[in-house]
């Protein structure tokens, strides 16, 4: 087959590692694109995976970040093209799912639209339209609580409809749970434009929406949507029966973790780092008035502790990040701690650490973007949807970008475990 098998388009960096991770444990030959800055495919991949910052962009600049990805995609031949955002669907009260959505269709002439964050691996599911976490509504979850994007509406029809031109439908479980020829007989029966949220609560719902989904060009959802594509493909004689599509990791040398997400996840994580004995530097309200002196705080810090594994940690309690975004705004405080942990993440690159585990979305963009980082390649998983990553260039750099909910307590340890 000619032309790029698989692209998508994620809004932020760990989504777009998540998805990555999916594909290669779907054996698919997969490279991650940082952003646009320098937009060369690998010839010996399946699959390209573009990492942009846009979640909470201004909708205008999201939606023109996503066209020149699809632009991109669209030059090397695509055959298959997701527009990926989080699980948890989560966006501002003004998009950006439902704006970067509805210009996608357009720019594809594409009439009805699957709307599918489903991820059951990670505890994910839709009924009814209206999406879970583990057993609680959405709205009931850690994500209500969101510093930058709040969700407080378990709704998905309502969700995207206050946010997308077009119209907003749903297909419920017992047309998936029909099967794939069922789910596509109701995905052709509009003849108007439609944004269209499928239920999905297992595995097997996945499968069959990835067969129903054979032939269409644009998709969106979660990392879970694309479980089912690579048997599509198989079948089409497109991708080998069997590849080992995973990169080998950057091993050994001085770790670090930087953690900037305020999730419960998260701050799990960080306590259990820390009850294991390692150092930590904290960095506090005061150090948000004066990041670059924050910076070399930290950095001189991890000096005089050279060879321990360290944490640089701005995670921090509900009414800790309310404080701060009460004195700087909700948009500023968080820019603060993105660069002052992507100062720190620089500073330990060149004295020598070579893996790093980051813990945020947005925390894991600002590091990579202040790295340089063109695109890397997908190593080994460390828990569901967190692979470690390896920076093309030289050096080489490990990188596990964490999205903030993801992980077990132990994920920390076991992250820099592995690569010993």
């Amino acid at each position: 087959m000619s032309g790029l098998l698989f692209g998508a388009i994620a809004d932020d960096f760990t989504g777009a590692t998540d998805l990555a991770d999916q594909l290669v444990g779907g054996g698919m030959r997969t490279v991650q694109l940082i952003g646009m800055s320098d937009p060369v495919i690998p010839a010996d991949v399946d699959a390209v995976v573009i990492a942009l910052k846009t979640r909470t962009a201004a909708a205008a600049d999201a939606v023109r970040q996503s066209l020149a990805a699809l632009d991109l995609l669209e030059r090397a031949g695509t055959k298959q093209i997701l527009f990926k955002y989080c699980s948890t669907f989560d966006s501002t009260a003004a998009g950006n799912i439902g704006p970067v959505g509805d210009a996608l269709a357009e720019r594809l002439a594409q009439t009805v639209t699957v709307f599918c964050p489903a991820y059951p691996a990670n505890k994910r599911s839709i009924y009814n339209g209206y999406l879970f976490v583990g057993d609680v509504l959405l709205s009931e979850s850690g994500m209500r609580d969101h510093p930058l994007t709040p969700m407080r509406d378990a709704n998905l029809v309502r969700v995207l409809a206050a946010q997308s031109r077009r119209s907003v439908a749903r297909i419920g479980l017992e047309t998936v749970r029909r099967g794939a020829a069922a789910l596509a007989e109701a995905l052709a029966a509009p003849r108007e434009p439609v944004h269209m949220i499928v239920d999905a609560t297992e595995d097997a719902d996945l499968y069959a929406l990835g067969e129903a989904l054979d032939g269409t060009r644009l998709i969106t959802g979660g990392a879970g949507v694309v479980i089912g594509l690579p048997s599509v493909y198989r079948r089409h004689g497109w991708l080998d029966a069997a590849t080992n599509a995973v990169a080998e990791p950057v091993r050994g040398g001085r770790g670090a973790v930087l953690a900037g997400s305020a999730s419960q996840a998260t701050r799990a994580q960080v306590a259990h780092f820390r009850a294991a004995g390692a150092p930590t530097f904290t960095i506090e309200t005061e150090h948000l008035a004066d990041p670059p002196g924050a910076i070399a705080a930290a950095l001189a810090w991890t000096a005089e502790r050279d060879g321990d594994a360290v944490l640089v940690s701005a995670t921090a309690e509900p009414e800790i990040v309310q404080t701060n975004q009460d004195r700087y705004g909700i948009a500023d405080a968080g820019e603060r701690v993105e660069r002052i942990l992507a100062g720190v993440a620089v500073g330990l690159v060149a004295a020598g650490v070579r893996r790093l585990v980051v813990a945020g979305g947005e925390t894991s963009g600002a590091v990579v973007s202040a790295l340089g980082a063109a695109r890397v390649r997908i190593g080994p998983r460390i828990d569901v949807g967190v692979p470690w990553t390896i920076v093309d260039g030289t050096p080489k750099i490990g990188l596990a970008l964490k999205s903030g909910n993801f992980g077990a307590p132990d994920f920390f340890t076991r992250a820099l475990a592995m690569t010993e």
